[in-house]
């Protein structure tokens, strides 16, 4: 394993002082000591990885030095187009480091939704002809590939990425966490709007612990689980899935159950449910102002209004709670109100340690899901 503080040494002795990116649990280390050793405009954690191609990107053009840009693997298809069309030697040619976690890497146990993006992980980089290497497991090694890639980066003026494998780096716990004082934890939230849904709603869930709570909370309350899409992959979709839903499901509420990392991540497909204005359409972010599920470094939602977002979106009704009294009463007004309508629910980072993860393959989900809609 490698020293976080050895790593981050290493990158500033070759003149790497500026990081943007979206957390990711292998590098979750990296990222925490980055947070609390690096001035927030020299480490910006982004909506999403385009938006920290891009800010490597000005930060180039305005020092003339290549930045880090860290993601996980399954974050290459969000920065595809701002690779190919903007840092590409053959457009900018702007140099700069991509730091990649290698979730889902052959011969690793791994989640299935990383399996695919595991397996081509290497294909992409090398279709995408950016040159990469494996991090290395001593700082002697890193050395030596570092100086590897800051050469080439010099010399073709484009990006070079490190594909970084599980337990590379020497745990370090973040910090600089923001302190809250809700009364709610996220599981504790979902259990309250669980006992005001129907049995026919339909619940749409974002990647990462609320997806695998909403299973749990399914089994322990003796509940099915064919209504529920658990989005297990594709973080920040989970809204536009069940805008298609509502759409053609009219006579069903559809819930979407959103994280503050996820909301931020897309957010433009706010504009299109608004636009589009589906009666039956309810939003719940359950805001922890963190990515907790990936090492717990803070999002932006500590300086967004996210109901007044959704307002100006177009949405019909946009509230706020904390308490259980409080997320009951503006379900209530939710429900009884034309959609689409957004609640957010402020809660405290946290989660059991022994969360586990769903019994049910994605494939079997998406089955029983669409039986159950399909016969109501």
């Amino acid at each position: 394993m490698i020293s976080c503080k050895a790593f981050l040494d290493l990158l500033s002795e070759y003149d790497i002082n500026f990081f943007a990116g979206v957390p990711d649990s292998l590098l979750s280390s990296f990222i925490a000591y980055l947070t609390d050793h690096i001035a927030e405009k020299n480490n910006i954690i982004t909506c999403n990885e385009g938006n920290a191609i891009a800010c490597a990107t000005g930060y180039y053009l305005s020092t003339g030095k290549p930045g880090a840009v860290y993601m996980q693997n399954s974050g290459l298809g969000n920065c595809i187009n701002p690779l190919t069309s903007l840092a590409d030697k053959e457009v900018y040619s702007i140099p700069m480091l991509l730091i990649v976690g290698w979730r889902g890497e052959p011969g690793m146990k791994d989640e299935p939704q990383h399996s695919k993006q595991g397996r081509v992980t290497c294909g992409m980089l090398e279709n995408l002809e950016i040159p990469y290497s494996i991090l290395p497991d001593s700082i002697a090694e890193t050395r030596k590939t570092l100086k590897k890639a800051i050469q080439y980066m010099g010399k073709d003026q484009c990006p070079y990425a490190l594909l970084v494998r599980k337990d590379s780096f020497e745990s370090y716990p973040l910090q600089d966490t923001k302190a809250t004082y809700y009364p709610l934890k996220r599981e504790e939230a979902i259990k309250i709007v669980l006992s005001c849904l129907k049995e026919t709603d339909v619940i749409v869930s974002t990647t990462g612990k609320t997806s695998r709570e909403l299973f749990e909370l399914r089994e322990r309350l003796q509940q099915g689980h064919a209504c529920d899409f658990l989005t297990v992959g594709s973080m920040g979709h989970a809204s536009g899935i069940a805008l298609g839903i509502a759409l053609q499901q009219p006579s069903r509420n559809v819930y979407c159950f959103d994280g503050d990392g996820a909301f931020i991540m897309h957010m433009g497909s706010l504009t299109s449910i608004g636009k589009l204005h589906p009666s039956n359409f309810r939003h719940v972010v359950f805001n922890n102002f963190a990515h907790e599920s990936v090492g717990g470094q803070p999002t932006a939602a500590d300086v967004l209004d996210v109901p007044a977002i959704a307002e100006a979106s177009g949405y019909e009704t946009c509230l706020s709670a904390t308490t259980e009294a409080e997320i009951k009463e503006r379900l209530e007004v939710m429900q009884n109100a034309a959609g689409p309508s957004l609640l957010e629910i402020r809660i405290n980072i946290g989660s059991r340690g022994d969360l586990s993860r769903p019994k049910k393959t994605p494939k079997e989900n998406k089955e029983e899901f669409m039986n159950s809609l399909n016969q109501r």
